[in-house]
């Protein structure tokens, strides 16, 4: 069989694409729609589009669908660019004529888990249905996967991970676009001192919380240093590199509480702590011109044998003392950690200033 043949309803929305539901068994979809698991090639380029199979609920959905009242009323979505031919029947009805010559064309763009789940299950007649839509490209099926699951219970950093690959978004998904661009180039670009130790769906051996790092650059690109760099020639390579520069000034600076660490063992690499430099590394762009990791260094440097990353307390002031662990991701613990850190380092310059301002006052001639 060459072809598959459904009876299917149309439904008038975007004249832009086709939209159609009909019923089909999970055999038939997995005959011409593919589930694209997200992952990267040898080079660190992303491909596809689906989060990794979660065991548990599909084995949760497959043991329903044994039981003889079992009903999934919730329709898949899969989304073709080409390999569909649509024949207008009248009143809203259309023949959809699914070409299977050259293999799977069409991609699940929602319901993965349920299409997996009844699969594997023993009905092989039961039918669900599947909203079918015709994307122009394959930028266009992107964007329509991005926007369908961003209202759904799809984890965000998924999301988040796949937006520098898609044009056309809202304006508020755009500004976490280039942020998001900036984590995966902090991740897998050689030169990064981050490489690797950031935790998105296709490195679940890092460390560092993507959305960590995002906040990190969105405040930078919005309100900080990075607001103004990345207007100027090769500014996303400058933004990369203060970053990457800064980083590898924290990670000398502080080696025992950086590495062999997670969130759990150390708040220099949980997101507190990551927030919270992230405007310690705004303070030494700024007022002090760093640029590099060594310049960095030098501002960091007052912060030794003042905080507790992994063992001690946090002395917050007026009384305000906390175990190194009671330091959360929240606003105010952030906000706390911030503050805190963030004003040694600024009577750190004040006193650098004043000191390099006092050498340079001329003494007076001996007689």
């Amino acid at each position: 069989m060459t072809t598959l043949t459904f009876l299917a309803a149309r439904a008038r929305q975007s004249p832009e694409h086709d939209v159609l539901t009909f019923a089909a068994t999970a055999d038939q979809v997995l005959s011409f729609a593919e589930i694209d698991r997200v992952g990267r090639d040898d080079a660190g380029t992303l491909r596809g589009f689906q989060r990794p199979q979660i065991a548990g609920h599909i084995r949760e959905i497959r043991d329903y669908l044994e039981t003889g009242a079992a009903v999934l009323p919730n329709a898949i979505v899969v989304a073709f660019i080409e390999g569909v031919l649509l024949e207008d029947l009248g009143d809203g009805i259309c023949r959809v004529s699914i070409d299977l010559s050259k293999g799977a064309r069409g991609l699940v763009v929602d319901g993965q888990q349920r299409l997996t789940a009844l699969s594997l299950s023993a009905r092989k007649d039961f039918q669900l249905f599947v909203s079918l839509l015709v994307c122009r490209d394959e930028a266009e099926l992107r964007r329509q996967f991005v926007l369908i699951n961003n209202t759904r219970p799809l984890p965000k950093s998924l999301i988040y991970e796949l937006l520098p690959t898609v044009d056309g978004l809202p304006d508020r998904m755009q500004s976490r676009a280039l942020a998001a661009q900036l984590t995966e180039r902090l991740n897998f670009s050689p030169a990064s001192s981050l490489k690797g130790q950031i935790y998105q769906h296709t490195n679940p051996s890092g460390v560092l919380k993507d959305t960590s790092i995002q906040k990190v650059l969105m405040n930078s690109l919005s309100d900080g240093v990075m607001r103004l760099l990345v207007l100027e020639a090769n500014g996303q390579r400058k933004c990369f590199d203060l970053i990457s520069e800064f980083f590898k000034a924290v990670q000398m600076v502080f080696p025992e509480d950086w590495w062999g660490h997670k969130p759990a063992t150390s708040r220099l690499v949980h997101g507190a702590g990551i927030q919270a430099m992230g405007f310690v590394m705004e303070t030494l762009a700024t007022l002090d011109n760093a640029r590099t990791w060594s310049e960095f260094a030098k501002g960091l440097a007052s912060l030794e044998g003042r905080t507790a990353w992994t063992s001690g307390s946090w002395d917050f002031g007026n009384g305000d003392v906390r175990h190194w662990k009671a330091v959360n991701v929240t606003s105010s613990d952030v906000a706390l950690l911030t503050k805190h850190v963030e004003g040694i380092v600024r009577r750190d310059l004040r006193a650098r200033r004043a000191g390099a301002a006092d050498a340079e006052v001329p003494q007076p001639a001996l007689l």
